[in-house]
């Protein structure tokens, strides 16, 4: 008799963004003259640099010639891209990262969700509450989450590393010792940074327990304050304890395009055993690579021409944050984030939960964002909205919500 994979009948629910577009559909359906305004997901909504853009119509040309076409991409990325990569990203902010460490992917979603492939099922894992959903939910489905508690909300095979007002939505060192620790830093839900003395103290903390972190760090380009670490190979002993995540989604706009990469250290090893090898190995049994036009056009972002129209739309993005900054804060409302990520994080007001004030929004103002508890249980009484839309609506909707 054929069976299924239990561990997927243990995730709770739909997935948060899924749920998210439900409720907005129905009321869409419901409500056809209203002009709703998406300040939830995290999707960009201005056009790819001009940069990017030409490379794709160059590459498109050369698949029209059997001089310059290209099949399969080597798995683990093009050359060009790879050496792009170490150069710019890590090499140039004084980080030992070589371009045999860089493994290119279709997304650091993808890749946070797959990296827990390749280790043990028994690994005791630790992620911060609130946290981006598939870092536990992609755990649930390689059973290690154990049992979920409904009246805590919590998985009882999770180590919670609270993130709240009183500790900056910023987590402390675990006493309970894990195997894995997953680190978002700028953070995405609340858009809370971390200094390298701080970092650093969970690099020491990872080598003196033999834990790997496994560090998200996908909205690295929106960080503004010198004191934040772009990179956790900033950090000494880095490159014996981490893995690092990485995007094009957020600082080029390839959110449709899908691109990422991975770096692991021939330094890291754990159990006796190369942890590159193994997504290595992952890597070239499962993935045919990323698409040769889309690895051209990040390598375009490389370009000294690329930067500065990267730069431009993270820009864009981040004076939309100060609004909303401005905004929210002008309106009563408590506020973090936004300074060096594009999210900002607001507690809800007159105790409301958070998907009553959901509700209260798009109802309301017509204004969707994204509940907090749907983050984890400390997220339960906050809301983020995301600086991904354009100028324009973004400031329509402060006025929405000013009026409420």
């Amino acid at each position: 008799m054929v069976t299924v994979n239990h561990d997927y009948l243990n995730l709770r629910g739909s997935y948060l963004f899924s749920e998210i577009a439900k409720r907005v559909a129905a009321y869409s359906a419901a409500n056809p003259d209203k002009k709703i305004i998406r300040l939830g997901i995290g999707d960009v909504t201005q056009p790819l640099p001009t940069s990017v853009i030409e490379a794709l119509h160059k590459a498109v040309d050369e698949q029209a010639s059997a001089a310059t076409f290209r099949g399969y991409a080597p798995d683990l990325g093009y050359d060009f891209l790879r050496n792009a990569i170490a150069e710019k990203d890590y090499q140039a902010r004084g980080c030992d990262i070589r371009p045999d460490e860089i493994f290119v992917s279709d997304g650091a979603k993808s890749d946070s969700g797959n990296i827990q492939e390749i280790f043990g099922r028994d690994n005791r894992i630790a992620v911060c509450d609130p946290v981006y959903p598939v870092y536990v939910d992609t755990n649930i489905m390689g059973g290690r989450a154990g049992s979920f508690d409904e009246a805590r909300g919590l998985w009882d095979g999770v180590i919670y590393m609270p993130c709240t007002a009183e500790n900056g939505f910023a987590p402390e060192l675990p006493a309970e010792v894990p195997d894995l620790i997953y680190l978002c830093f700028p953070n995405n839900p609340t858009g809370a940074a971390i200094t390298k003395s701080a970092l650093q103290e969970w690099v020491d903390y990872a080598n003196r327990n033999g834990c790997v972190i496994i560090y998200d760090a996908a909205y690295e380009a929106y960080i503004a304050e010198d004191e934040v670490p772009h990179s956790i190979y900033e950090c000494e002993g880095a490159r014996t304890c981490a893995i690092e995540l990485h995007s094009f989604s957020k600082n080029a706009g390839f959110t449709g395009l899908r691109l990422g990469y991975t770096v692991i250290p021939s330094d890291l090893i754990r159990d006796g055993v190369e942890i590159r090898s193994l997504w290595a190995r992952r890597h070239g049994t499962k993935y045919n690579g990323a698409p040769y036009i889309v690895q051209r056009a990040g390598e375009a972002v490389y370009s000294e021409q690329g930067q500065k129209e990267v730069r431009q739309l993270v820009d864009y993005y981040m004076t939309n944050a100060a609004s909303i900054l401005a905004g929210l804060k002008a309106a009563g409302y408590s506020v973090s984030g936004g300074v060096n990520a594009p999210y900002i994080w607001l507690k809800t007001p007159d105790g409301m939960g958070s998907w009553e004030f959901f509700d209260h929004l798009l109802t309301k103002a017509n204004v969707v964002g994204t509940p907090g508890v749907g983050f984890g249980p400390h997220g339960e009484g906050y809301f983020r909205l995301t600086a991904f839309g354009d100028h324009a609506a973004t400031a329509e909707a402060m006025e929405r919500i000013r009026r409420l």
